[in-house]
């Protein structure tokens, strides 16, 4: 029994170790976006590996996303603008997709070999996923702040489709 247990570790043991290095791949993609989330925007961050359907390049692709929360007393507007402009001075630039909207509360940064799409959400939406409720529960709220959400996906630098 123990050879055959043994045995078949071996066999599998290649197998669990690319998948596992596939998977940390897949989450450096993710590394300036939650240092971003964390270090500059001081919010609570869960990062995970994802498969991402990319519209640009209508392929699905092997990702990251990072889950966040934070709590504020801003408006969302104001919130929005004071992310984005922080995002930028972080070295981080708008992708050159042309149907990527500058007035909505998604937009599209690449940093490294990363095109993240950072989406904002407050507390009247909710994706009742387990990673938003871990971030939520460790975002300390002041009395008069409300919580909000980024979701970043982040795929690998990819031109658009025609």
């Amino acid at each position: 029994m123990r050879r055959t247990l043994l045995l078949a570790l071996m066999i599998a043991g290649p197998g669990v170790l690319e998948a596992q290095d596939s998977r940390a791949a897949q989450v450096d993609l993710c590394l300036d976006a939650e240092r971003f989330i964390e270090g500059v925007a001081g919010m609570a961050s869960l990062t995970e590996p994802d498969t991402i359907n990319d519209w640009r390049t209508q392929l699905v692709t092997p990702g990251c996303r990072v889950t966040s929360a934070g709590a504020t007393r801003q408006s969302p507007r104001n919130l929005l603008k004071s992310f984005f402009d922080s995002l930028q001075s972080d070295a981080w630039i708008r992708t050159p997709e042309p149907r990527d909207a500058p007035n909505e509360g998604s937009l599209r940064f690449r940093k490294g070999q990363a095109d993240c799409l950072f989406s904002f959400y407050d507390s009247s939406v909710s994706l009742n996923t387990d990673a938003e409720l871990t971030v939520s529960d460790a975002v300390f709220r002041k009395v008069g702040e409300k919580l909000y959400h980024f979701l970043v996906l982040c795929t690998p630098i990819a031109p658009a489709a025609p």
